[in-house]
């Protein structure tokens, strides 16, 4: 098979590997093995450059280009080194890592566990499950502020946990999803605003918004198709999603949250607390009803058929022309 039909299978092959095994905890993973090399480079670039605010700067651009680099080449080189063997080991081996590197279950996985707590266990037990999975503080949520705080990790994270990753997988195979795990991994490690990172992480932030730019509207557009195809209000999905899609400081936040809202007829984001601090954000979406656990559920039904959505059209439609063509047949 040649190059692109050969990876284009890998990504559907994995695909449905992470529906069906999600991320095995126990196993090794990539993104794992990127935090590690993140932690091991941050202190020796510190000290390497000058303690100020251009050095820390200077010190964060080589963090992205050392981790995206090593990650990336490491990746092509395996690869290569697999299909020299067999064209087999290199699907194999490829198929693994868009496996690990997709986390539609695993999404789902973490937020139900909320959706459970809220219907069979404590608040909480609900507060414990949700801490998992957002940054705010929980402790002061009641549990419609519970079932809200999952639904917006489901809808935000859909975009840079799956439809994403999903098209730089389908683009450039397993080097090039490596490429975007790293530098999205990097910012949820060191893009922080605040004394330790406002410099340091700068770089880290300002690329991984560039990496999102077009991933983010994009699923934002598809997440308004998916609502329609699963029966929830793609109507209101793509008003909303017109209307509040830059409800948000970061540029690429709020486009998949908004058209989550508008298809769940709820209202999303506002004014939380971080770290015992009140930080004011505007809403995202029409307060038609209150948020319930059910939302929780299908919150993730949308984020399902999204990927799906995404799938037929970065990898299905294209494997299928390759196919047709005789790719498989030939390389």
């Amino acid at each position: 098979m040649n190059w692109m039909t050969g990876h284009l299978a890998a990504l559907l092959l994995g695909f449905c590997l992470d529906l069906l095994l999600g991320d095995p905890h126990w196993a090794p993973h990539p993104v794992r093995a990127i935090g590690t090399l993140i932690a091991a480079l941050e202190q020796p670039l510190r000290r390497i450059f000058p303690k100020s605010q251009r050095g820390e700067r200077s010190a964060g651009v080589a963090l992205v280009i050392l981790t995206a680099g090593i990650s990336t080449g490491l990746t092509a080189l395996l690869l290569w080194l697999c299909h020299r063997l067999h064209w087999a080991l290199g699907f194999g081996v490829e198929t693994l890592l868009c496996y690990q590197l997709l986390a539609t279950r695993a999404l789902r996985d973490e937020s139900m566990k909320v959706f459970h707590a809220l219907r069979s266990g404590t608040l909480e037990e609900a507060r414990h499950a949700v801490s998992m999975i957002v940054g705010r503080d929980t402790q002061r949520l009641d549990a419609e502020g519970v079932a809200k705080a999952a639904v917006e990790t489901v809808a935000e994270n859909a975009s840079d946990g799956v439809i994403a990753p999903l098209l730089f997988l389908a683009i450039g195979g397993a080097p090039l999803g490596m490429f975007y795990k790293a530098c999205n991994t990097m910012d949820s490690m060191v893009g922080y605003k605040n004394d330790r990172y406002l410099s340091f992480g700068w770089a880290a932030a300002r690329w991984d918004d560039v990496l999102n730019f077009i991933p983010a509207r994009l699923s934002g557009v598809l997440m308004c198709l998916a609502a329609w195809l699963c029966g929830l209000d793609g109507k209101e999905a793509w008003r909303i999603f017109r209307r509040d899609r830059k409800n948000h400081k970061s540029p690429n936040s709020a486009h998949t949250e908004a058209a989550c809202a508008g298809a769940l007829g709820v209202q999303l984001a506002g004014s939380n607390y971080y770290f015992g601090k009140l930080v004011e954000k505007p809403t995202i979406g029409d307060p038609g009803r209150p948020i319930e656990d059910t939302d929780i559920r299908r919150s993730n039904h949308l984020m399902y058929a999204t990927a799906v959505v995404s799938l037929i059209l970065f990898c299905g439609i294209p494997l299928v022309v390759s196919l047709l063509k005789g790719g498989f047949f030939h390389g």
